[in-house]
């Protein structure tokens, strides 16, 4: 149903109006695989790097996703840096640069992008797609090393990807 999420209660507790703990916001989140073209500087404290700019492959050529960078823990951002050190170029990937502001991020700054040539996949999770076609509320699940990167699609509109399951 492309819903953002779902508001419910427990099935014996009588309906009232307000916030009185009875009601349950439960957010209908999507995970999918990514191509990582670039990463961005780190900020303030956090070493090693900033975030993760994704695409998808779309009649052959790369799409720019968005990026990521919550998820990801110190001991996970020094093997991915270590991980696209190797495969660094000065090309960009992406037949089309990627917009440097949305409304739901900070600007991305094309001169503290570092680009990769596109052979690693990650798994991520993620809210929604924006108007604009960007990953929304992007949560960053792990390395995907069984995917090849050519084989990365964005998933149908209108049609869930995999979605989340509560363990």
């Amino acid at each position: 149903m492309s819903l953002e999420s779902i508001i419910s209660k427990r099935a014996d507790a009588p309906y009232s109006p307000g916030d009185r703990g009875l009601w349950v916001k439960v957010k209908c989140q999507n995970r999918e695989e990514f191509v990582v073209v670039g990463w961005t500087d780190p900020e303030g404290a956090r070493p090693w790097l900033g975030a993760l700019l994704l695409a998808y492959y779309e009649d052959g050529r790369l799409v720019y996703a968005g990026r990521v960078g919550t998820g990801i823990g110190q001991a996970e951002l020094g093997q991915l840096w270590r991980r696209l050190q190797p495969l660094a170029t000065a090309e960009m990937p992406l037949q089309v640069a990627p917009p440097r502001t949305n409304r739901f991020g900070s600007p991305l700054v094309l001169s503290r992008v570092h680009w990769v040539r596109p052979e690693v996949v990650v798994e991520v999770k993620y809210l929604t797609w924006t108007d604009d076609s960007l990953l929304r509320q992007v949560v960053y699940e792990g390395l995907r090393e069984d995917k090849n990167p050519t084989e990365v699609r964005r998933p149908v509109p209108n049609q869930p990807s995999r979605p989340v399951r509560r363990r």
